[in-house]
């Protein structure tokens, strides 16, 4: 440790980051995308037939569908377990990315928010699998006869909280050294 609360750092010297103060606040995102998730959710199932497509737009209907699998419908096709396995996985992921939230520095907000979104979404998709035994999905996007996966609220914060896990690893460090100096 140098002087000053500075660390050397092959042979440099960079200020300190204070840990960020409660990060834990950031679980409100969390919570948003549960709810958002979960209320899109029941409306699609009040509303619409299961497997009937509604179209709103030339590349975009409201569909119906159960998923008992993982994204893009992985392991859907076996007897059950992959319910359990899949829940266990929402846990763990749930709980390891909460222990890594309280760890973040002051300047890791996007860090923070992204791991929010993915707890998030996790813990929406968990709901269903422990109540429905299936996630419920609606949203499919499709092009020339071509069907994206459909998807839902919770698989939109799981994937926007990767982005931006893939963009801190990329652009982070980098972008928290050059404010630093």
């Amino acid at each position: 440790m140098a002087e000053g609360g500075e660390a050397s750092v092959s042979g440099k010297h960079e200020p300190r980051v204070a840990p960020m103060n409660k990060p834990l606040r950031w679980l409100w995102l969390a919570v948003a995308i549960i709810v958002l998730d979960l209320a899109t959710k029941y409306a699609a199932s009040a509303w619409l037939e299961y497997a009937r497509p509604v179209e709103v737009l030339p590349f975009f209907n409201l569909t119906l569908l159960h998923n008992t699998g993982a994204a893009f419908s992985f392991l859907a096709g076996h007897p059950g377990w992959q319910r359990w396995f899949f829940a266990a996985i929402a846990v763990g992921a749930s709980i390891g990315l909460t222990v890594w939230m309280t760890r973040l520095k002051a300047d890791e907000k996007l860090l923070a928010a992204s791991l929010a979104m993915i707890i998030g979404g996790a813990l929406g998709n968990l709901h269903d699998r422990l109540v429905h035994g299936y996630v419920v999905d609606f949203l499919s996007f499709h092009a020339a006869g071509w069907y994206y996966p459909a998807f839902n609220v919770a698989d939109i914060g799981i994937t926007l909280g990767a982005i931006g896990l893939i963009w801190e690893s990329v652009f982070g460090e980098k972008r928290r050294a050059r404010k630093r100096s």
